[in-house]
């Protein structure tokens, strides 16, 4: 799945360490199970701790430092950046947006920016940076956090390293199962599979500039991120998805045995180590697969999630809030 070729940089498999990633996945896991607990069956798809999140080689321990799960004062933005075709079954998907109004309850403000579901990286780090540029006046003093799912990760990137003018405004980027380093689907895959996504009911999207596919390939990400260094100023986050075998909904098999012919550490469309931003600090490893973490199909349509989606439960509200979480105790103690 991965063609033999001369165009993409050297690479070399290491350590996260050895690598420039800051494992924080110990505090992490103080962070989320306590929020986890907390709300208990209060928010949907209950699960505990230790089967929430995958334990790999040997993790950090903790800080053992207290929680605080109180009402936020910081004034944090998060601005959602979507996958492919998002815009192609937002309507299908009918989401009750539990997420955004926990964060409200907190002290949070969350949206989510509309980016074209089936162009490039260049084209819809145009639109983020369109989208911040045109925030609303009692919106401009917020710290504004950018994440990113799945081919959301890349187009943040590009957007950052394209527009220079927003270095200033983004305290943060978050990636959540990111196509960093893309997927070896996308070298089997044809953009003209992707546009099917057009006729999906109730879809309102359209086949935009048709990159999205050459977007995700691995070496279109590796050589973008080669000949890109993203800027130092901005601190990075990677929350990657690394489901047990059991965990993988019965619709995603295919892919998650095609994508196991490179790798079998994969949550059926990226492998574990393509979805962490270089010199980025590792959150966790998340035991659900590609949708399970951010699509919820199964809530609101039963019998797909009974059938095909059949493992899409997973503590979405209490895995997004932890996140925040750490990010803004991240933040504060990067400032002392």
């Amino acid at each position: 799945m991965i063609p033999w070729t001369q165009d993409s940089p050297p690479q070399a498999l290491v350590p996260v360490a050895d690598a420039g990633i800051n494992d924080q996945r110990g505090r992490f896991r103080e962070i989320y199970c306590e929020t986890l607990e907390s709300r208990g069956e209060e928010w949907p798809d209950y699960r505990p701790c230790n089967e929430a999140l995958t334990r790999v080689g040997r993790e950090p321990e903790g800080t053992g430092a207290p929680v605080n799960l109180g009402k936020s004062e910081r004034q944090m933005l998060m601005l959602i950046v979507p996958g492919v075709g998002w815009e192609c079954m937002q309507e299908w998907l009918n989401m009750d947006y539990t997420i955004q109004k926990l964060l409200s309850s907190n002290g949070f403000n969350a949206q989510l920016i509309d980016v074209d579901g089936l162009s490039s990286s260049a084209n819809n780090a145009r639109q983020i940076r369109d989208y911040i540029a045109a925030l609303p006046p009692d919106m401009i003093n917020r710290e504004i956090i950018l994440i990113g799912y799945s081919k959301g990760s890349p187009d943040i990137l590009e957007a950052i390293v394209n527009y220079p003018e927003l270095h200033e405004r983004v305290a943060a980027v978050i990636s959540v199962a990111g196509a960093v380093g893309g997927s070896p689907l996308a070298n089997t895959a044809k953009q003209k599979d992707l546009n099917i996504m057009q006729y999906f009911p109730k879809s309102r999207c359209s086949a935009g500039d048709g990159g999205a596919l050459e977007s995700l390939r691995p070496s279109t990400r590796r050589t973008w991120l080669a000949e890109h260094p993203l800027p130092q100023e901005i601190p990075y986050y990677s929350l990657v998805t690394y489901p047990s075998p059991d965990r993988m909904s019965s619709v995603l098999a295919g892919s998650y045995r095609k994508l196991s012919q490179v790798d079998a550490r994969n949550d059926s469309q990226v492998i574990y180590y393509d979805q962490m931003i270089p010199n980025s600090t590792l959150l966790g490893f998340v035991n659900a697969d590609h949708w399970a973490i951010a699509v919820p199909i199964a809530r609101s349509h039963t019998f797909l999630g009974k059938t095909f989606v059949d493992k899409n439960d997973y503590p979405r509200e209490a895995l997004v809030e932890a996140v925040i979480r750490f990010v803004e105790e991240d933040l504060e103690n990067r400032v002392q």
